[in-house]
């Protein structure tokens, strides 16, 4: 089954309100590993639903690293082993929000 890419949009606006939560979570003092493979199975969705984003979406946002996003989705699923929770955190705190609001304003002036 296929899903449109406003659905995508929304699969990756979920994923990333997930994230920050989850990472707030282990500042709260959470069940860590939990957290920490709720937080990588949130990226791995992010970037399968970036990867099938429509080039025109992607083309409109130049500021955003989409080549990036969709290889980090590719370490956390095939190389697993070597997955730094550091590198995570950053992507969660540092590279989410600005990719969010830049889906959320594209996809609010549709």
């Amino acid at each position: 089954m296929s899903r449109d890419p406003a659905r995508r949009i929304e699969d990756v606006l979920e994923a990333v309100e997930r994230c920050q939560r989850y990472v707030q979570a282990l500042d709260d003092g959470a069940d860590r590993e939990m957290a920490e493979d709720a937080i990588e199975r949130n990226l791995q969705i992010i970037g399968e639903a970036v990867n099938h984003l429509p080039e025109e979406i992607t083309r409109a946002h130049p500021e955003i690293a989409w080549p990036q996003i969709r290889g980090f989705r590719n370490i956390l699923v095939h190389q697993y082993f070597g997955v730094d929770l550091q590198i995570v955190r950053d992507v969660v705190e540092t590279h989410l929000p600005p990719l969010a609001e830049a889906l959320q304003r594209g996809f609010t002036a549709d």
